[in-house]
């Protein structure tokens, strides 16, 4: 649940329509942008946001579990700063979003509505739409390594080493045996072969009693 301070909560209960969204994104190689759906110039918490928001129509679902949020915006190609080139060349895929709603007469008050990322921006004759996803959805992000009996190396990359060259329509299994059998490439496989499965986890203790902690 939202927590609103009073002022604000006040002057939303007493009907007065003064507020509007406030965007601020920022790309990975740095560079940010800060609009506004306002059609005057917003500084809110030390942010000064620019009329002509990048994004408008948008939509937001969050929910209270872990389960990450959802929302969808759109809006035109008319900010100088967000370029046709740029996106098609993918420099906004995966741009922080930081968004609030602002009482444009009381800058002081505003409330967060949306934390997240552009997950996919698609170009049209007109703009462009854009699919946001929380911060909830960096826990669906796998870290590390999968620990697993099969190689997660592909073949031929940097990490398996075989000169696929060599090998003309040979695929790969990603098993122990056909690394070593087939690629003599023993010692780049990237998996673990000897990893015990569920049915030794599974195994229960020997019926003829203590056996030393043999198997």
């Amino acid at each position: 649940m939202r927590i609103i301070e009073q002022d604000l909560a006040e002057r939303l209960a007493s009907g007065a329509a003064t507020t509007c969204l406030c965007w601020r994104l920022e790309r990975a190689d740095g560079f940010g942008l800060a609009v506004t759906e306002h059609d005057r110039a917003l500084e809110v918490d030390g942010t000064l946001y620019q009329p002509g928001a990048a994004l408008e129509g948008a939509s937001f679902a969050q929910s209270a579990d872990l389960r990450p949020g959802h929302a969808a915006a759109g809006g035109a190609l008319g900010h100088e700063a967000i370029t046709e080139t740029d996106m098609a060349a993918g420099l906004w895929d995966g741009a922080r979003v930081e968004v609030i709603r602002a009482d444009w007469q009381r800058p002081d008050l505003y409330i967060p509505v949306w934390s997240g990322r552009l997950s996919e921006v698609t170009r049209s004759e007109t703009g462009f739409e854009a699919q946001l996803v929380s911060r909830k959805a960096e826990f669906e992000r796998p870290l590390g390594r999968v620990y697993a009996r099969q190689c997660d190396a592909v073949l031929g990359d940097a990490r398996c080493g075989v000169d696929v060259g060599a090998f003309p329509g040979t695929a790969c299994d990603h098993k122990s045996q056909t690394c070593s059998e087939v690629f003599g490439n023993t010692e780049n496989f990237r998996g673990f072969p000897h990893l015990p499965g569920a049915d030794f986890v599974l195994l229960g203790p020997a019926a003829s009693g203590n056996d030393g902690g043999r198997r």
